[in-house]
C-alpha cells in the first residue's frame, strides 16, 4: 500500500519547483540587440589633443628650470595620446560596434568624425549589399537524380550586435546556411516536371528562388543578416546521366511537335471534309473519305516532301 505524503511535504516540493523555474528562466540566455549610439564630435577632440601635446612637448625643456613644468610634461604627453586614441572615423555604409572591456556598449551608425572613451574597442562592420555565390553542390533531385546546383545569395547586415555576438563568424555562417538551404530545397524538386501543374528546379524559376530566399532567411535571422534576393546560377545533370536525360528531353521534345501536328493536320482534314460536302464539290462514300482522310494525314504529318501521283482515270478506277 502506497504511503501517503504529508500536506507539509507537498508544499515544501511545489515551492522547491517553482523556485528551480524561476531560476532557470532568469538565468535563460538573452539575445543581444543592437543599440545605436552617439559619440562626440571629433574635430574640438583632436584640436585639444594637438595643444596638448604641443604644450607638453614645450614644457620639455624648461623643466630643469622650473621642476613644476614636469609634471604638465608628464601628464600632459600621455592624456593627449588617449586623445588621439578616443577618435572614431565611421564610414558611408559602416558601423562602428563599440565596446568597452569586452560589453557591448553600443553601434555607431552615423557617418563621421567622432570622439569616444579612448579605453572602447572599435569593430568595423560594413552593411553595403554584398553577393555570395556558392560552391557547385551535386545532390540527388526529388527523382532521385544527381545533379549540379549553385546559387548566388545577395545580402547584407541589419542588425551588427546579433552578427557579431551570436555567431562565431557571420560571413561563414552565411556561407554554411545558404548552402545547405540550398541542398534541402533541391531534394524537393525534380529537375524537370512531368505533370501538369508540376514545380520544378528548371521550369519554376521564380517561385524556387522565393522559397530559397525564404529558406536561407530564416536561417540567418539570429545572425543578424537581411537576404535581399537568392536565384539558383548554376543547374545541371550530373556528367554520368547527361547524355541519357539529353535524349530523355529530346524524345519528349519530338513527342510534343508530333502531338500538336497530329492535331493540326486532323483540324485540317476535319475542315477538308466539311468544306467538300457543304459546297457540294464532290460526293465522297465512307470508303473514298477514309482514303482521303489517308493521304491528307501522311501529307501533312510526314516528314519528307511527299510526291505527287496523278490519277488519269475515273473517280473510282
Amino acid at each position: 500500500m502506497a504511503k501517503k505524503r504529508d500536506p507539509a511535504t507537498t508544499q515544501l516540493i511545489e515551492q522547491a519547483a517553482n523556485s528551480l523555474g524561476q531560476g532557470t528562466a532568469i538565468h535563460e540566455r538573452k539575445m543581444l540587440r543592437e543599440r545605436e549610439m552617439f559619440m562626440s564630435p571629433g574635430i574640438p577632440a583632436l584640436v585639444g589633443s594637438i595643444l596638448l601635446f604641443l604644450i607638453a612637448v614645450a614644457c620639455v625643456p624648461g623643466t630643469a628650470v622650473m621642476p613644476p613644468l614636469i609634471v604638465i610634461a608628464i601628464l600632459g604627453i600621455p592624456a593627449s595620446i588617449c586623445g588621439f586614441k578616443g577618435l572614431l572615423i565611421v564610414n558611408p555604409n559602416e558601423a562602428k560596434v563599440v565596446q568597452l572591456f569586452g560589453k557591448y556598449i553600443g553601434t555607431v551608425r552615423e557617418p563621421g568624425f567622432f570622439w569616444g572613451n579612448p579605453f572602447y574597442t572599435k569593430t568595423a562592420i560594413s552593411q553595403r549589399v554584398r553577393n555570395f555565390e556558392s560552391g557547385q553542390l551535386k545532390v540527388n533531385d526529388h527523382d532521385g537524380n544527381p545533379v549540379e546546383i549553385k546559387a548566388v545569395v545577395v545580402w547584407r547586415v541589419v542588425d551588427t550586435a546579433e552578427a557579431m555576438f551570436e555567431v562565431q563568424n557571420f560571413e561563414n555562417y552565411l556561407a554554411v546556411q545558404a548552402e545547405s538551404a540550398l541542398r534541402n530545397l533541391a531534394t524537393q524538386y525534380p529537375y524537370d516536371s512531368h505533370q501538369d501543374g508540376q514545380l520544378s528546379l528548371r521550369g519554376a524559376t521564380a517561385e524556387i528562388a522565393e522559397q530559397l530566399k525564404q529558406e536561407i532567411q530564416a536561417r540567418l535571422t539570429q545572425a543578424g543578416m537581411q537576404v535581399m534576393e537568392a536565384r539558383i546560377s548554376h543547374l545541371a545533370y550530373a556528367p554520368e546521366i547527361a547524355m541519357s536525360m539529353l535524349r530523355r528531353q529530346q524524345a519528349s521534345a519530338v513527342i510534343a511537335a508530333r502531338q500538336k501536328i497530329v492535331e493540326g493536320a486532323v483540324s485540317m482534314v476535319e475542315m477538308a471534309l466539311n468544306l467538300l460536302s457543304k459546297n457540294n464539290i464532290v460526293e465522297l462514300d465512307e470508303e473514298r473519305k477514309a482514303a482521303m482522310v489517308c493521304n491528307l494525314l501522311v501529307v501533312l504529318c510526314g516528314e519528307h516532301d511527299v510526291q505527287p501521283v496523278v490519277n488519269a482515270g475515273t473517280l473510282h478506277h
